[in-house]
């Protein structure tokens, strides 16, 4: 069922108070895929009364009070994207799309929108029950940052919203938690995943340098940010405390990621897999198109890159659904008005993590002096894709399902260091599971910006690609690898960005196609780096182009017109095929490899 979201369908169900009012800065998706939705349902299941309100118009009050106050608490979120992140592009610029917007048009989000909906509470509700932030946005911003957007460090979005708590991570347990102790009158302060205001440090919590210290000097943003990173894993962290002129910010250590049968509670609840009615007038939501049909089989990511911002969120412990669960759903899928018999992604984060983790990491912790995967896969990682081959064969044969396409990216040095079943999978992937293309993201060729990156070198991604090439043309297919590159990223120069396009060349015989400008968020080592201008292990000076002429130009030398590939006009687009290579252009106009100009 759908949350009430107008008084009427509140009416209907016959209550007369809320107990919870979420805010979102989406129209509403009732999907597993939408953080707002699984805590709704969550909160539901538990038997308490819900409601949400979408994208309200933060000018008028009509929004904010048509579902009245809530007995027990506001949840406040910018969506499923940090609202700045959906609003400007890297370069600054405003987009003009919103795929989380009914009818795409980009005009219904404010900038910092969890800031700007917990205020709207408080304009219309003097003295109101607690207001509690959750999703990524105020997850990523949840101590001291910096802002790339204002260029400058800003505090905890708990201060600046005027909020009473903040529930970090994915939070389907610790929001039952919230509700159950406001319910009951019960203390909340030691609740895990938990942030507060108070006026005093908790005793026995680590202190790190003041918001005031932080953003005077970058050494000590930089000892704030590391001791912070250290102490995020739900087994080994410790508390911190933060002073903010007068007052502490008080965060409590991490929830525990979701068990397996926990998991398939979450993914189990009755959602719709629709827009809210109360949107068609609208339009469309585009991103319902992809999330609809597609199943995510896990939480959580390992992969350490440094400018990522989902292991600080969904955390580096790698929770798995049963397979059970995940064949239910499938099931679910092809009985769904619509659906045309592809489960359009089977995956998570990273398609290749699912169903296996480090039994050292889920007994003791993660290890504070090593990745799992950088700079190579840990011997104690032992990865087994068994579980994921056995998982597509099974979806294959449920009745309506013709595809099941792994869509979310494959992680290859974490597909090669499976020895046993590493081959095999990547051989039912191409055969059976691959819509025409498979993501993989190399991001950079040279060995010190995938350093500063936390990636791995070209060697797993040169036989990554000769693996591809052969079992593609075993399976008679025509199929290709796109790549994804990243532009600017702290530590990369000009000249790296020339080698990139040099080595895409002559290596994989591509001019990129899917090239992003770095953009600095909050709580990645990479933003840390971009801010501080220093590599965080060395404390060596890091070059960082800053200027937007700059970082658009690193981003030119591959996408731009290039005389030595032969492009005369349009923005370049990679296709490559088994036995050939292809270079188009968006007139649609191809030009043979052979045809080019020699290097």
């Amino acid at each position: 069922m759908f949350i009430p979201a107008t008084p009427e369908e509140v009416r209907d169900l016959g209550w007369t108070r809320l107990d919870v009012i979420l805010i979102t800065g989406d129209s509403y998706l009732d999907s597993p895929f939408v953080g707002v939705s699984v805590i709704g349902q969550r909160l539901l299941a538990a038997g308490y009364r819900v409601g949400i309100i979408p994208q309200p118009d933060p000018d008028s009050e009509k929004d904010i009070i048509r579902l009245g106050e809530p007995a027990l608490f506001w949840g406040v979120t910018g969506g499923c994207i940090d609202s700045l992140v959906a609003n400007r592009t890297a370069s600054g610029k405003r987009r003009r799309k919103d795929d989380f917007t009914a009818g795409g048009i980009n005009n219904r989000r404010p900038d910092r929108a969890v800031i700007v909906y917990a205020n709207l509470i408080r304009r219309y509700f003097k003295e109101t029950t607690p207001i509690v932030l959750g999703g990524i946005e105020a997850s990523l911003r949840r101590i001291t940052h910096y802002d790339f957007w204002s260029n400058r460090v800003r505090r905890s979005i708990l201060m600046d919203a005027k909020a009473d708590f903040l529930l970090y991570g994915m939070a389907d347990n610790s929001v039952r938690e919230v509700a159950d102790c406001l319910r009951d009158g019960r203390d909340m302060s030691a609740l895990r995943g938990l942030c507060y205001v108070a006026a005093t440090p908790k005793q026995g919590f680590l202190e790190i340098p003041a918001w005031e210290e932080a953003a005077a000097d970058p050494e000590a943003f930089e000892k704030m940010f590391l001791t912070f990173t250290r102490n995020q894993d739900h087994r080994t962290a410790r508390g911190i405390c933060q002073r903010h002129s007068a007052r502490w910010l008080i965060h409590n250590p991490p929830a525990a990621p979701l068990t397996e049968a926990e998991m398939d509670e979450v993914h189990g609840m009755n959602f719709t897999r629709a827009v809210h009615p109360s949107h068609r007038r609208d339009g469309e939501v585009r991103a319902l198109e992809t999330i609809r049909f597609s199943i995510a089989t896990h939480r959580g990511c390992y992969g350490g890159c440094h400018f990522c911002a989902i292991a600080v969120h969904e955390g580096r412990t790698v929770s798995s659904r049963s397979e059970a669960s995940i064949l239910r759903e499938a099931e679910l899928l092809s009985s769904l008005p619509g659906f045309k018999g592809r489960i359009l992604d089977v995956g998570g984060p990273t398609a290749n993590m699912y169903g296996f983790e480090c039994e050292k990491k889920l007994a003791r912790g993660a290890c504070l002096d090593r990745n799992c995967l950088y700079p190579e896969v840990c011997k104690n990682l032992r990865p087994d894709h068994g579980r994921q081959i056995a998982l597509l064969r099974k979806l294959r044969e449920i009745p309506g399902v013709k595809q099941a396409i792994v869509a979310s990216g494959i992680r290859y040095d974490l597909l090669l260091a499976d020895r046993k079943y590493g081959v095999p999978y990547l051989r039912e992937v191409v055969r059976r599971h691959v819509s025409g293309q498979m993501k993989v993201a190399p991001e950079h060729s040279e060995g010190k910006v995938l350093r500063w990156m936390g990636k791995p070198g070209t060697g797993p991604l040169l036989a990554l690609r000769g693996l591809f090439r052969n079992l593609t043309a075993e399976a008679g297919k025509e199929q290709f690898l796109t790549y994804y590159w990243i532009a600017a990223h702290p530590g990369c120069t000009q000249a790296d960005m020339e080698a990139l396009r040099r080595f895409a060349g002559r290596e994989l015989a591509l001019q990129p196609e899917q090239v992003q400008l770095f953009t600095p968020t909050p709580a990645t080592i990479s933003t840390l780096m971009y801010h501080t201008g220093r590599d965080p292990w060395s404390g060596r000076k890091l070059f960082v182009e800053k200027t937007a002429s700059g970082r658009e130009l690193q981003k030119k030398i591959l996408v731009a017109k290039m005389g030595c590939f032969g492009y005369e006009s349009g923005e370049p687009q990679q296709i490559e095929r088994e036995g050939k290579s292809w270079a188009k252009t968006r007139t649609s106009k191809k030009i043979p490899r052979k045809n080019l100009p020699k290097r």
